[in-house]
């Protein structure tokens, strides 16, 4: 049996352990992030949020990039163009973002995307011992440790997060 996003369909076909945590999402909320550790109970540190960065200078240049970092802090853009080896990043627009990832803004799962873009995940999650991300549509969050995590995309570890 499939699952429900091309998120969930990943852990499943790599066989990672996972569990599936969902809510219902309230439309006004002005942070998808902090509403999930809210409405969960869950520590804002251990809830990450999946941004889509453009890429400036470097051998990058002009790519999408993605920034895995805690709810509770924001992306230091200039940290995260340091992790690509880049001039500068700047956060993507939400369409392109919503192409390149193939999930909606608030709902974007850093599993699964339907285009492969480099990972960057906050050094902050290896201090967990299980990281919550977006399953792939608002109202569902995916708990896993951060090694299955990393693992699953080819994820690079670095100090993006403020």
């Amino acid at each position: 049996m499939r699952a429900v996003t091309p998120a969930v369909n990943l852990l499943v076909e790599l066989g990672i352990s996972h569990e599936l945590v969902s809510y219902e999402h309230d439309p006004a909320a002005e942070s998808y992030g902090n509403e999930a550790a809210e409405v969960l109970g869950l520590d804002p540190d251990s809830v990450f949020k999946t941004l889509l960065v453009d890429v400036a200078g470097g051998e990058r240049d002009g790519e999408l990039a993605v920034a895995v970092v805690p709810v509770s802090g924001m992306l230091d853009l200039k940290a995260m163009a340091k992790a690509l080896g880049a001039k500068r990043t700047t956060m993507a627009d939400a369409a392109a973002a919503e192409r390149s990832s193939g999930y909606v803004v608030g709902g974007i799962s850093p599993l699964g995307q339907r285009t492969p873009l480099l990972i960057v995940v906050d050094e902050l999650v290896e201090a967990l011992d299980q990281v919550h991300v977006s399953g792939g549509k608002r109202g569902l969050e995916i708990r896993l440790s951060p090694a299955d995590l990393i693992a699953a995309t080819n994820a690079v570890v670095a100090p993006i997060g403020t």
